[in-house]
């Protein structure tokens, strides 16, 4: 099956520091992402339903970018990446979303994202 490249932009009331803190802070992450996740040097082991994925943290620049690899992937191209920004028109800040996924499971993947960033915004007020 081709994997493709998903991207998506969110809008959140939130500032930049509390969206980094929800994707960083293993407090913040069980409140949106995933039941549960342990974070030791730059391993995120996250829970989903009791079943365990591990990512590895590849690039981290505070409050602008994070990176993950996910350990079981074998295609080297491919990563799950969050970019925070912030439009100067509004204030409000962007978040940028990069994930693969199976070609014919694209809109399943774009759902899901959407609910979990709907969870997001209501854990952080933003």
């Amino acid at each position: 099956m081709k994997r493709v490249k998903i991207e998506m932009e969110m809008i959140l009331r939130a500032s930049p520091a509390i969206v980094y803190k929800f994707l960083t802070d293993p407090s913040c992450l069980i409140r949106w992402f995933c039941d549960q996740v342990d974070i030791e040097n730059d391993i995120y082991t996250f829970v989903w339903q009791g079943s365990e994925e591990a990512a590895y943290l590849i690039d981290d620049i505070e409050e602008e970018r994070l990176r993950f690899r996910w350990e079981d992937n074998e295609d080297e191209d491919e990563y799950l990446e969050f970019r925070i920004s912030q439009s100067p028109l509004t204030g409000e800040t962007i978040l940028e979303i990069t994930d693969w996924s199976d070609e014919d499971e694209i809109e399943e993947q774009k759902l899901l994202w959407e609910t979990q960033i709907e969870a997001m915004r209501r854990e952080s007020g933003g």
